[in-house]
């Protein structure tokens, strides 16, 4: 992370760092690609302090074993209630930029019912209404040999249309390989992948499910899953913003 950069991110807020984004920059790539990659947000010494969190249990409600699942080899594990202030200051202060962009979504495709609120608590409401009251965000572990398969984490019939995940460490220096994979899927033809790099306290903002693609007859929809490449040298900790909550 440059030098201006780190001292911008432990002088403002968390609040005021997600509205100096470029929000609009990020809307045309998420609207292009599906994925979009911002500014740093967090400092190294808040992502060591959220890499420590791993090993107190006490903050989390339950830990995957992907091997166990055939998810990939690997483990992750899901905050509990309370969520740290710090990454429910990411969650709540995205999710009003990302809102705008999901409401825009929803009308190109014709999701005429569909309107997400304007603030995150309201929209967590929608959640608890449809039963899902278990909080999403999560640390995400990995060692050399360890991936993650393709996925898309839909956790119950109320889902938001995007998502990110910050890397709590810095490729190269902390971990080989892990490369962030999108994999799409457009009608009638051939996946395509994508391999996507970020820096230390930078954030991916991708498509949960699936985004909107103007064609010829209009907007049609476009599947995307993520997942990670196996990782060759190191240890590569990151951390996962789902907005909806689970059943």
């Amino acid at each position: 992370m440059p030098e201006a950069a780190r001292r911008t991110s432990e002088i403002l807020s968390v609040g005021e760092r997600m509205d100096a984004l470029d929000w609009k920059t990020a809307e045309e790539s998420l609207s292009n690609r599906g994925y979009a990659v911002v500014d740093p947000i967090l400092s190294p010494a808040e992502c060591a302090s959220l890499t420590a969190l791993y090993k107190d249990e006490s903050r989390f409600r339950s830990q995957i074993i992907m091997e166990r699942y055939r998810f990939g080899i690997g483990d992750y594990k899901y905050f509990g209630h309370p969520l740290p202030e710090l990454v429910s200051n990411l969650r709540t202060n995205a999710y009003p930029h990302l809102a705008g962009i999901a409401n825009r979504w929803a009308e190109a495709l014709g999701m005429t019912g569909l309107r997400y609120p304007e603030d995150h608590a309201a929209f967590l409401r929608v959640c608890r209404k449809a039963g899902q009251t278990k909080p999403t965000p999560l640390l995400l572990h990995y060692e050399a040999g360890g991936y993650n398969c393709l996925h898309q984490d839909i956790y119950g019939e109320v889902s938001f249309p995007l998502q990110m995940v910050f890397m709590l460490g810095q490729y190269g220096r902390d971990w080989e390989g892990g490369e962030f994979i999108l994999v799409e899927q457009q009608p009638r033809a051939q996946s395509k992948a994508e391999v996507v790099h970020a820096d230390q306290g930078q954030a991916i903002v991708f498509t949960t499910r699936y985004r909107p693609v103007k064609g010829a007859r209009g907007y049609y929809r476009v599947n995307l899953r993520h997942g990670v490449s196996r990782v060759h040298r190191g240890t590569r900790y990151t951390l996962g913003i789902i907005f909806h909550d689970a059943k």
